[in-house]
């Protein structure tokens, strides 16, 4: 059998590895445009800024290192330019010596991924524009920052790539403006979550543009000046162009391979294409959504391993099937880790779900064990059903284990209040007695069994300041001194037995704390006592972090965001 790979990185090079332990006899054959074959994509923003030093390190492994150990010729700075189904040949390109030829096969395996979206619009080929995707990508841009020195950068979008991008260029001592068309970074997160993500960047000095579409560049001096749609121009000394990645299924479309969304290419369960004994892995493909069965494009790298294990098996005459993806990702923001599994809030609208969420604020550990950090969780679950259907958490230390828990959880099919019975490991160092991910699911318990009903942040304005309802603020006198909501009286949860007089009966209350714990110890007394409560999910620190972003965003930009919205 001989089995021709289009592109290394995670899904073919995981894929010919696999081949190879399944079949010693099989003929292997890499091709790869680029000069490396399996290498870190995701630390290529780290060494951009200088975090990783050495660019060896980015590289897992080379053409000779592939040869020694599995005898698959790999031959890197060769392109694939054509496929023929039917003869069941590739055509390929030399790159270097610039010669074609025909190379047949038996199987073939197309992992080509996912393209940086280069809009078309002038002045994207200058010099210092640049787009990161390659080893190649980001050798020319620390080339280009060690030799120049820049100052100040302007990042052309808010995913992945670029809010990593803003960290690394920021820690290495630029000015940055990140530029973004959407009302929120990071489209994974819902706005409220994303919020707390704003934040710690303009605690760095990012300047965040919300609601504004990039028009072109131009040359400035040594710079570049950035256009942007009903705004003035803005002029640095770099440019990255991060506005995302679409599937590159130029070949397949080429090659008349059956397409799904966005131009990807269609795969059943085993990763094969339409054509006979043609199989794609990686995000070029389209996938199911693991949570809803919706089709998606999902561009991970853990992904892409599985899927390349699965097309090995079943180039191999295996049974392997790739069941979905939840697309659990989880980023470095300088001292936060920021992390999501499954749909989000918005997702969930959209496909016309009715969804119920907790928002909680646990520590990483216990309390009184030196170096605990706080983190935000925000957990959603369906709420006729009560599975789980995703979560979102930002903090410090311990996000990336509560995440991983959810979404096994997740994949698991398990209902929010499951979440308790947990049997989640403990020792003051590293939890607490109570786990966060036990803490949601207690707070779900309590939500679908009726102890705990709940208002939500973007409910607050709504609420009637006509003494038709009691707000009540149930946290020290100090902290209500610090900060409050319009219209809620403090009653400090301590005194409130005391004060029980003070509330007004046959009124629905509305209470809140800091983060939700002793407002819902106080909704418990006032419940008890006769009276209707609505705890404030998240507390007023998740309130005022929100409002406080969104006030933000709107004073800068209030045109842009009005058209963003």
């Amino acid at each position: 059998m001989k089995v021709v790979i289009i592109g290394g990185v995670a899904g073919g090079a995981t894929a010919a590895a696999r081949i190879r332990r399944l079949d010693e006899s099989a003929e292997i054959i890499i091709f790869e445009r680029s000069g490396y074959i399996s290498y870190a994509n995701c630390g290529l923003p780290y060494y951009v800024g200088g975090v990783i030093e050495d660019r060896g390190e980015l590289t897992l492994q080379t053409p000779e290192s592939f040869r020694e150990r599995f005898r698959i010729d790999v031959k890197v700075r060769h392109e694939v330019t054509a496929i023929d189904t039917e003869k069941k040949t590739v055509t390929v390109r030399a790159l270097d010596a610039g010669s074609e030829f025909a190379e047949s096969y038996d199987r073939l395996l197309i992992a080509t991924g996912a393209r940086p979206v280069v809009p078309n619009m002038p002045g994207v080929e200058l010099e210092n524009v640049f787009s990161l995707r390659t080893v190649e990508d980001a050798v020319k841009i620390r080339g280009y920052i060690e030799k120049n020195a820049p100052r100040s950068a302007v990042i052309a979008g808010g995913g992945y790539i670029g809010v990593e991008m803003a960290e690394n260029l920021i820690e290495a001592g630029l000015s940055v403006t990140i530029v973004q068309q959407m009302d929120q970074l990071l489209a994974p997160f819902d706005a409220d979550m994303a919020s707390l993500i704003h934040a710690e960047l303009k605690r760095h000095g990012a300047v965040l543009k919300f609601g504004s579409t990039v028009a072109g560049f131009e040359k400035s001096g040594d710079g570049v000046k950035t256009f942007v749609e009903g705004e003035a121009p803005m002029v640095s000394d770099i440019v990255i162009l991060a506005i995302g990645v679409a599937p590159d299924t130029a070949l397949a479309k080429k090659a008349g391979l059956e397409l799904g969304i966005r131009g990807s290419i269609a795969v059943n369960e085993k990763m094969e294409t339409s054509a006979p004994d043609v199989y794609a892995v990686g995000d070029a493909v389209q996938v199911k959504s693991a949570v809803t069965g919706e089709n998606t494009l999902i561009s991970l790298a853990g992904p892409a391993n599985k899927q390349g294990r699965i097309a090995a098996d079943n180039i191999c005459g295996g049974q392997s099937r790739f069941k979905g993806s939840m697309g659990s990702s989880v980023i470095k923001l300088f001292d936060m880790t920021l992390a999501t599994t499954g749909i989000n809030e918005k997702t969930a609208a959209e496909l016309g779900i009715d969804t119920e969420k907790v928002v909680l604020s646990p520590a990483s550990h216990a309390s009184y064990y030196p170096g605990a950090e706080s983190m935000v969780m925000k957990v959603i679950c369906d709420k006729k059903t009560q599975r789980l259907l995703g979560a979102q958490i930002v903090g410090g230390s311990g996000v990336d284990k509560r995440i991983d828990v959810l979404a096994a959880a997740i994949h698991a099919g398990m209902t929010g209040p499951e979440l308790k019975e947990l049997d989640l490991a403990y020792a003051p160092p590293y939890s607490s007695a109570k786990d966060p991910v036990n803490m949601a699911g207690f707070m779900f318990e309590n939500v679908f069994g009726g102890l705990l009903k709940q208002f939500h942040y973007d409910e607050v304005s709504e609420l009637p300041r006509d003494g038709s309802v009691t707000l009540l603020d149930t946290r020290t006198r100090g902290e209500y001194a610090r900060g409050h909501i319009d219209g809620f009286v403090n009653i400090p949860v301590d005194e409130l037995r005391e004060r029980i007089g003070e509330i007004p009966e046959r009124k629905t209350v509305y209470v809140m704390c800091q983060s939700g714990l002793r407002s819902y110890i106080a909704c418990r007394l006032l419940e008890q006592r006769g009276f209707d409560c609505r705890n404030l999910s998240g507390g007023y620190g998740f309130y005022s972090a929100v409002m406080k972003d969104r006030k933000a965003a709107r004073e800068a930009y209030p045109c842009g965001m009005e058209k963003s919205e």
